[in-house]
């Protein structure tokens, strides 16, 4: 989903400009000033929303930070938005004052969605969220548990490779394969194969996906709570949740069913919270709308993320046929080796690493990362931040910033044999799933994946673009919404190789 233009939500800030002018005519001025950070200029009632309209706001963003600098304030209707585009900032933000930047803002669609925002990804910061934060590093997404889902990522990569035999010579899309691939992945990690209801699930969820994608004018003033009900906003919300609301309480109900029959075969990711929440294991008791939104985050961090990151990967490679050619002889060589994946997992692939990580700095699918909340008013930089600020970390621009990066705007793999880096983000140049407390958990079941599924598509075949189309020609335009994909599906050719 595009952002809006300007003209599409104008009849919308002419009423919202009517009433927050009537508000301020019966507010007492104060004469309290405080020195933000250097902003563009404003319009009256609506701030600054008028620079984001129009375009991709990371490189809006990153337009404005070139020009007013890395500490950018943004007045967006009645929010303070902290905009951070350099790594410094980014440490101060996520290392030294980590506990004051660790909660987050309250959004009208998580609020609904999400099970009052209950989930990982946008819970407050306090008692519960560490206690889920627990949960998944412990139990959901630990290196024993992403190896447990080992056999289903081997038999959905040979269901992948399998379909690409079929087609026999014909266009191959990409970009549906791997969304198909990492739906089905995340939804047999969660609910096992017995579900009935998975494939109704998944609909359900494309469908909340779109409603949190994109540019939304209601969370820029959240006085003015009429504002979503008036465009009809809460109530798409409420229809989507309630249908998947439906839907999980009738999984959970065969999961509790199935257990009390003591037939399941190992235990999927709903078991384990079931399991938890029971046998009172927990500092903090987890309710069934709690375990609802944790599976409803597994989906919305899990899937998009990682067929995005696939699909970036291979235009990358397309495009640079000698770096394609350099990770398949890599990847052929470990088979010849012995490593045959039979576990669903890659070892000693260095380079195939080095691809994913330059794909993640040029392409990380979510390039602001998730909105921080200022919980006290802080200096920055000689700058106040005012408590209830939200702060935006630009990972796209600091990730292709010159200073820090040879060649940024170029894919090169090789650049991470020379520095060392991680996903955790611990050197905040390289943050594609952020950083601090609030770093993704995923990340491990994420890299996982890919890189096997990466390593299989390169193995099994050679790759080259459609109607004798050379590299330098595939179109590599980008579409803005719950993540950064590409604007238009990747259609590729593919030969078995012998």
């Amino acid at each position: 989903m595009e952002p809006p233009t300007f003209s599409n939500i104008l009849p919308l800030i002419f009423c919202i400009f009517l009433i927050l002018l009537l508000k301020k005519l019966k507010t007492p001025k104060t004469s309290i000033t405080i020195l933000l950070p250097p902003s563009p200029w404003k319009l009256p009632i609506i701030g600054n929303i008028h620079h984001l309209l129009g375009g991709h706001p990371h490189r809006k963003l990153r337009d404005l930070s070139n020009k007013y600098g890395p500490l950018l304030h943004l007045q967006l209707g009645e929010i303070n938005q902290i905009i951070i585009t350099s790594s410094e900032l980014a440490c101060k933000v996520m290392k030294t004052h980590d506990i004051n930047f660790a909660s987050r803002p309250e959004f009208l669609a998580t609020k609904i969605l999400c099970y009052n925002s209950s989930d990982i990804t946008f819970s407050p910061y306090g008692k519960y969220w560490s206690q889920l934060r627990k949960i998944c590093t412990v139990e959901l997404l630990s290196t024993k548990r992403v190896e447990s889902f080992g056999f289903i990522r081997k038999e959905e990569g040979d269901n992948l490779v399998d379909k690409i035999r079929m087609v026999g010579g014909s266009t191959v899309n990409l970009t549906e394969m791997f969304l198909s691939l990492t739906y089905s992945t995340v939804s047999r990690a969660a609910f096992g194969k017995e579900c009935s209801q998975q494939k109704k699930f998944l609909i359900a969820m494309k469908e909340a996906f779109k409603l949190l994608s994109g540019f939304s004018i209601v969370d820029f003033y959240p006085s003015l709570g009429f504002i979503g009900d008036l465009m009809g906003l809460r109530a798409r919300l409420e229809r989507v949740h309630e249908h998947l609301d439906e839907i999980l309480e009738e999984i959970f109900e065969e999961h509790r069913a199935k257990n009390l029959r003591g037939d399941g075969i190992g235990e999927d990711i709903v078991d384990v919270l079931l399991r938890l929440a029971n046998h009172g294991e927990l500092d903090v008791s987890l309710t069934t709308d709690n375990i609802k939104a944790v599976i409803f985050d597994l989906f919305l961090a899990g899937t998009d993320t990682s067929s995005d990151t696939l699909d970036w990967a291979m235009s990358e490679l397309i495009k640079h046929p000698k770096i394609m050619q350099k990770v398949q002889l890599e990847v052929r060589n470990a088979f010849k080796e012995g490593e045959n994946m039979e576990k669903g997992e890659v070892n000693k692939l260095p380079y195939l690493n080095n691809v994913i990580k330059e794909t993640l700095r040029l392409h990380p699918v979510g390039p602001l990362l998730v909105p921080r909340l200022c919980r006290e008013t802080i200096e920055l930089e000689g700058y106040t931040i005012p408590a209830g600020s939200r702060i935006v970390i630009n990972a796209w621009a600091i990730m292709r910033e010159p200073t820090y990066w040879v060649d940024s705007e170029i894919f090169r793999p090789e650049r991470f044999e020379e520095v060392e880096f991680d996903f955790k983000g611990t050197k905040f140049e390289y943050i594609p799933f952020g950083g601090g407390r609030r770093v993704c958990p995923g990340i491990t079941f994420a890299i996982t994946g890919i890189e096997y599924w990466l390593s299989q598509l390169l193995f099994h075949f050679d790759w080259k673009l459609p109607g004798g189309k050379r590299p330098e020609e595939l179109d590599m335009k980008e579409i803005f919404g719950l993540t950064v994909s590409r604007k238009n599906d990747l259609l590729l050719l593919a030969t078995p190789h012998k």
